[in-house]
């Protein structure tokens, strides 16, 4: 049996909806225009202050730390009060998820996404009861990239087999830094070539993955 680690947006649920309409109210609120779902898209993966700060920019929006904290304040705020109506679960996610909890599997979440709303979003789609351990991108000083976050998440489900999944060069970086095996998700919101992601195995369907952690895992 192992511990098996889920990056959360883009691996797992389609996010991009909401954090979008999220984005546009914050800059709806300081009288800025709107930006593309596509430009927003592009801003996820560093978590939400890297996000913010990326928003702000496009909205050529001045970037200090004082403007920086108000609009990541508003941002969280908007996402927090409605985070799911645009979200989606990435089709046969659940049904792996619950695969490989009847394989004796631990599962955890290691996401950029702040701890309250990762919690939040998990429980509203329903996924909360299929994992063991969530850690979310302010639970440490350090955020991936830096394998802290996801040697925090394996040392807490105790396993010695173990491996992370995501859908991103940052989740490939996290897993490289942390010396754990990877497993990519071909379809998140990746923007390295596949040859690049130093990936154990790749997926585009979670039936695929179902029947490639029965192979790869004991």
């Amino acid at each position: 049996m192992a511990a098996i680690v889920f990056d959360l947006d883009g691996t797992l649920i389609s996010s991009v909806g909401d954090l979008h309409a999220a984005a546009n109210r914050t800059l709806a609120d300081v009288g800025a225009g709107a930006l593309t779902l596509d430009q927003v898209r592009g801003f996820i993966g560093n978590g939400v202050p890297k996000l913010v700060e990326r928003v702000m920019r496009a909205a050529n929006l001045p970037v200090s730390p004082d403007n920086h904290a108000d609009m990541t304040a508003r941002f969280m705020a908007h996402y927090e009060a409605d985070p799911v109506s645009l979200t989606t679960v990435f089709d046969g996610a659940r049904e792996a998820l619950e695969a490989c909890r009847d394989q004796g599997h631990k599962l955890g979440i290691c996401t950029n996404k702040p701890q309250r709303p990762a919690e939040i979003v998990l429980d509203l789609l329903g996924l909360a009861p299929l994992f063991d351990v969530v850690v979310g991108g302010d639970a440490l000083p350090t955020r991936k990239p830096d394998p802290a976050m996801l040697h925090h998440a394996l040392n807490l489900l105790k396993y010695d087999q173990t491996l992370f999944v995501g859908d991103s060069e940052i989740d490939a970086d996290t897993a490289l830094a942390a010396k754990v095996p990877f497993a990519l998700y071909t379809e998140g919101y990746r923007k390295r070539s596949l040859d690049k992601m130093n990936a154990l195995f790749t997926f585009e369907h979670f039936t695929e993955f179902t029947s490639l952690i029965a192979r790869t895992l004991k």
